[in-house]
């Protein structure tokens, strides 16, 4: 299996208003960025998006790490939280429904395919590759935003 290292961010300006998402796939030294965004959204789900578009660009089962700021894509994941709201029809508790189910539903079909490995990242710190996802979420946020 292929080893690649994805790094990923979102960014909203209001929550929900114009928000962008932004990954970095690096494979055997080679990096390729993706970027995109909404009119009208929120920052989880853009969180997601860059998530969703990072394993979508992968063409074959790949050992992937996973770098993100956002625990809420982390954890999820990480934890098992996503396949539980799953298994109890998109409900967090009895009374909670989880929020963006089509993005999870996404995303777990997404990690399913590959060996993951989740890391969380301190957004706005010292990891440069981090850095650069959060500068060109921000980007795309403010391209949507006009």
């Amino acid at each position: 299996m292929k080893q690649v290292s994805i790094y990923t961010d979102g960014a909203c300006s209001g929550n929900p208003g114009p928000g962008g998402w932004a990954a970095i796939l690096i494979y055997n030294g080679v990096e390729k960025e993706l970027s995109g965004g909404e009119k009208q959204t929120t920052n989880n789900r853009m969180e997601l998006s860059g998530v969703i578009a990072a394993l979508q660009a992968l063409k074959e089962p790949c050992r992937v790490d996973l770098w993100s700021d956002s625990r809420y894509v982390i954890d999820a994941l990480e934890k098992g939280w996503a396949e539980n709201w799953r298994k109890k029809g998109w409900m967090r508790n009895k009374k909670e429904p989880a929020l963006n189910p089509d993005l999870w539903e996404t995303l777990l079909n997404l990690t399913a395919k590959h060996e993951m490995h989740y890391h969380w990242v301190k957004g706005h710190a010292d990891n440069p590759y981090n850095n650069r996802c959060d500068a060109m979420a921000v980007a795309e946020r403010d391209r949507y935003a006009g």
